[in-house]
């Protein structure tokens, strides 16, 4: 009797506890549109052009920026769509010594800007150890680039996979790294003007001022990797 009572009910716990981690799995990626198929990279093409270049590698289900490959096959990454509110979530990692970053509210224009940078606002991917540029505040991982410092710091080891987390809803901007709020901040208003003057951009034609744009994976020249790339629309 003990048997046939306890199998049973050990097979329903079993099923109870899938089942809850199904569901949390599920709520989880709930109303979010995948940006990258994990295979190719189909709805991305590099900035200023209309196909993707070969330093771009898709390696088990991850986008690769391939340093050592030689040529002029690089170029920020760009999504065919644009987005106004949104709630965007990638995984990164980088090499030791590297830098890239995940650029939103790009203007698709290189003939007049030139890059994706000079337009888009940017969350900063980073070796913070090893690349200059953690030595400079408000360029460091998870940072609102040379705008806003991160709060805290809960950025992974070299060569770990971080969660970063972009969510803008009518100019309401906060960066999330590994389940943290790390900046938060109002777009376009005068507070957002001031830090505008008071940063490297100051001088950029309507840099910061698109309420609609793209987002671009930076080539920075460094090795980096992105993957589980989704995005919701607000």
């Amino acid at each position: 009797m003990k048997q046939s009572f306890f199998q049973p009910l050990s097979a329903l716990i079993m099923v109870t506890i899938m089942s809850c981690g199904s569901t949390r799995s599920q709520t989880d990626s709930k109303g979010f549109t995948k940006l990258f198929d994990g295979t190719t990279t189909t709805g991305w093409h590099t900035y200023g052009k209309t196909t993707v270049g070969n330093k771009w590698r898709v390696e088990d289900g991850a986008l690769h920026f391939d340093a050592k490959v030689q040529g002029d096959g690089g170029g920020d990454l760009v999504t065919d769509k644009e987005y106004t509110n949104f709630h965007l979530k990638i995984d990164w990692k980088v090499a030791p010594n590297s830098n890239s970053g995940i650029i939103y509210y790009v203007h698709d224009d290189k003939a007049k800007y030139g890059a994706t940078y000079s337009t888009g606002l940017e969350m900063q991917v980073l070796d913070n150890d090893g690349h200059p540029d953690g030595k400079i505040p408000k360029h460091r991982a998870g940072d609102l680039y040379d705008i806003i410092k991160s709060s805290t710091e809960p950025v992974k080891p070299v060569g770990q996979w971080n969660t970063a987390e972009v969510i803008c809803k009518d100019g309401k901007l906060e960066h999330y790294l590994n389940g943290v709020k790390v900046v938060s901040t109002t777009l376009w208003y005068d507070n957002w003007k001031a830090l505008v003057a008071g940063s490297k951009f100051a001088d950029y034609e309507n840099w910061g001022t698109f309420k609609s744009g793209k987002i671009a994976l930076q080539d920075h020249g460094d090795d980096v990797w992105y993957r589980n790339i989704m995005i919701k629309e607000l």
